[in-house]
């Protein structure tokens, strides 16, 4: 939770310094907001842009990205949209790059401006905070219990069932003092030689 919490302020302060560094001096105290963003494809040119449809474009979309990634606490949401900011900063780059012959930093306002480093430091906490955030919760399901066994096993027969009868059991159970009859060696039955038992008067 703490995690979230920590990596969503990154990358909510990373989308903010993206959307906010092409209104700073990108170079020779150019704003960002002044390059149309097709010069990021065909080459930089003196030709102005509109706000809409400068480099602020994508590093909109990026911040849109950044908050619906949050919102679902997706990680790779807001990675994307911290490669968006940084895939076009260093675009730009090479573009003015190749324009001018090379870059250059100067504390007279010449060269590259803060808006090229509020551009850099904003991917850079848009990936921070990618990395910072846990993601959502992962659930376990579990997995639905198999059906009950149909064979005997050393538990004994499976909840609901009764274990099947002996033949015996019956009999054995109606005479539970009696001394099992099937296993008994039946007695000779008496003989009848025609001899009265009678005593004689």
């Amino acid at each position: 939770m703490i995690r979230n919490v920590v990596g969503s302020v990154l990358a909510l302060a990373g989308a903010t310094a993206a959307v906010w560094s092409p209104f700073r001096a990108w170079y020779d105290g150019r704003h960002g907001s002044d390059y149309p963003i097709e010069d990021l494809f065909t080459g930089i040119t003196d030709t102005g842009a509109e706000v809409i449809g400068s480099i602020l474009l994508p590093f909109a979309f990026a911040a849109l990205v950044t908050v619906l990634g949050v919102v679902l606490r997706s990680r790779v949401l807001v990675a994307a949209a911290g490669l968006v900011v940084l895939g076009f900063t260093v675009l730009w780059m090479v573009r003015v790059g190749q324009a001018e012959g090379s870059l250059v930093v100067s504390g007279d306002g010449r060269g590259l401006g803060d808006g090229v480093a509020n551009a850099f430091g904003g991917g850079i906490l848009l990936l921070l905070g990618a990395l910072v955030m846990s993601g959502r919760a992962r659930r376990h399901r579990l997995e639905p219990a198999g059906p009950p066994p149909t064979h005997p096993t050393l538990d004994g027969p499976p909840p609901g069932e009764t274990p099947a009868e002996h033949p015996y059991d019956a009999e054995t159970r109606s005479m539970p003092y009696a001394a099992p009859g099937r296993f008994d060696v039946p007695a000779e039955p008496p003989r009848d030689d025609g001899r009265d038992e009678r005593p004689r008067g």
